[in-house]
């Protein structure tokens, strides 16, 4: 099974980078001196291995850090080594977006073309997933509804995180599945803006030209403070992860801009209605 390293997967592999650096050895070092391959000590440095708390120990005597940092960092990788409910569904979540999105105490996208997935109807994340994915099997589609169902329930926890929305106006007319699945899609995005952790606003046509327009982007930040902000661009060849400041910045910047121009929260509220209403006509 292939390892989605967690926001604490993402902090434990950039401690041992700041560690390894501190005490100036390159990763050739590390692996000579453990008995290990170069290639092992990389694959804990960027967080593409699931983190054995026996391994983690072995490299905290090697750069002789003490106790409680030692205990500190060895409960780390015990805690970045559990699965989460996303581990059942593997073959639908191809890369950490989940595992990172689950640990968010604020989400931030903005989108010219869908819905978020967080705030999808059944009805059109089918007619979404049946249409992008070009799935082969009916199954397969099931599939990918139940793991989206599971992943919604992020909006109904205690602890949710704040969902922040932005919409290209585009979205409300394109009829995915149909007018009356649009109808109830638009109705229930109307709902879920009634939510007190949830912000959906909407770029009106009228806006022009903008900082959005070179596609959506999401960036997640984290209660955390040691977890730097997360800016996550979903394509058809791959998905990136940004985690520099400079980054990170960027695409607050854009956010920002796109937010400027967009409808107020209670405007949009309005414009949902209206469209639902005129879906159902």
């Amino acid at each position: 099974m292939t390892y989605r390293p967690t926001v604490r997967g993402r902090r434990l592999a950039r401690e041992l980078r700041r560690m390894r650096d501190e005490q100036g050895l390159t990763l050739q070092d590390v692996a000579d001196r453990l008995g290990w391959s170069r290639a092992t000590v990389s694959r804990l440095e960027t967080g593409q291995t699931r983190p054995r708390h026996g391994d983690i120990a072995d490299i905290l005597d090697l750069y002789g850090v003490p106790s409680p940092d030692r205990d500190a960092y060895i409960n780390l990788a015990k805690e970045a080594g559990q699965r989460g409910w996303w581990t059942a569904y593997a073959d639908v979540f191809a890369g950490s977006y989940v595992a990172l999105e689950d640990e968010a105490s604020q989400i931030c996208s903005w989108d010219a073309q869908l819905v978020h997935g967080l705030l999808q109807t059944e009805d059109y994340a089918r007619a979404v997933i049946t249409a992008g994915r070009m799935l082969p099997s009916r199954t397969e589609i099931e599939r990918r509804i139940a793991a989206r169902k599971a992943r919604q329930a992020l909006l109904d926890r205690a602890s949710a995180p704040r969902l922040d929305v932005i919409l290209d106006e585009a979205i409300l007319y394109r009829a995915i599945g149909g007018r009356t699945v649009m109808t109830a899609q638009l109705e229930s995005l109307a709902e879920s803006a009634r939510r007190p952790q949830v912000t959906i606003q909407v770029l009106p046509r009228a806006a022009g030209e903008h900082a959005g327009l070179d596609g959506r982007f999401t960036i997640l930040s984290f209660p955390d403070p040691a977890d730097p902000d997360i800016a996550y661009v979903e394509g058809t060849m791959g998905d990136v992860y940004l985690e520099s400041a400079e980054a990170i910045a960027q695409h607050r910047a854009r956010f920002d801009r796109v937010t400027a121009l967009a409808l107020s929260p209670e405007e949009s509220a309005r414009l949902l209605h209206e469209a639902a209403r005129s879906g159902s006509t």
